[in-house]
């Protein structure tokens, strides 16, 4: 389980209260239940433009593999290796797309203990004070003094699914797996933008534990 793309899920699960894409009333809040489903986000990497010509060579642009499921997302051809301090290292790390201001690696806990980097949880973009890697690609190698982290599991949603779950950016709600290693996993963190598709993203290590590919349905609830 390389890439993102290679683990995103087939079974778009609806919410237990309704099926299919919930309509949206003039306030802007969805009147049905959302389509809901939940991604493994596995290990990857985000460059900037200045990463990608070091490591790819000059003037380099990131080729198209696959689409991913949030609109403008996707899974590169470029794939790159990451050491850690003890020397171990992670080949064909894939790089997502489109390029970024900065750098940002994540992982799975499993991953950074390997690698014997302490990645903290963040949310996505939060990188001020991480940790560090090297990353070396065909053309050269660069060294990360901050980008490595765990990214907080979290749910992209619009205005309107907001709405209908009475939530606000940057609070946590839950996500309630059934499967045949059902759980519960708390602190899911709302992130609304306004052309995005809803969607929970966790890491390998916590789908893996429940079972979330093979989930028979997945609920997104309100925690307060």
């Amino acid at each position: 389980m390389e890439a993102l793309v290679r683990q995103a899920l087939k079974r778009h699960q609806p919410q237990a209260a309704g099926t299919g894409p919930g309509a949206v009333n003039g306030v802007g809040v969805a009147t049905d239940a959302p389509r809901l489903i939940a991604n493994i986000s596995a290990r990857h990497a985000h460059l900037s433009q200045q990463a990608l010509d070091l490591l790819f060579g000059p003037r380099r642009s990131l080729t198209v593999l696959k689409p991913l499921y949030q609109p403008g997302a996707y899974a590169a051809e470029e794939t790159v290796t990451i050491f850690g301090p003890r020397k171990q290292m992670i080949s064909n790390l894939r790089v997502l797309g489109p390029l970024r201001d900065a750098c940002q690696v994540e992982l799975a806990f499993s991953d950074a203990r390997f690698l014997g980097i302490d990645a903290p949880v963040r949310v996505s973009g939060n990188i001020a004070g991480s940790a560090g890697c090297y990353l070396v690609g065909p053309h050269g190698g660069i060294e990360m003094s901050e980008g490595v982290i765990r990214a907080a599991r979290h749910v992209h949603m619009n205005q309107g699914e907001a709405g209908y779950y009475g939530v606000t950016e940057g609070e946590g709600m839950r996500l309630v797996v059934d499967s045949a290693q059902s759980g519960v996993l708390d602190d899911v963190t709302v992130r609304i933008g306004a052309d995005v598709k809803l969607e929970v993203h966790v890491d390998t290590d916590e789908g893996n534990a429940v079972d979330l590919i093979n989930a028979r349905k997945v609920t997104l609830e309100r925690t307060r």
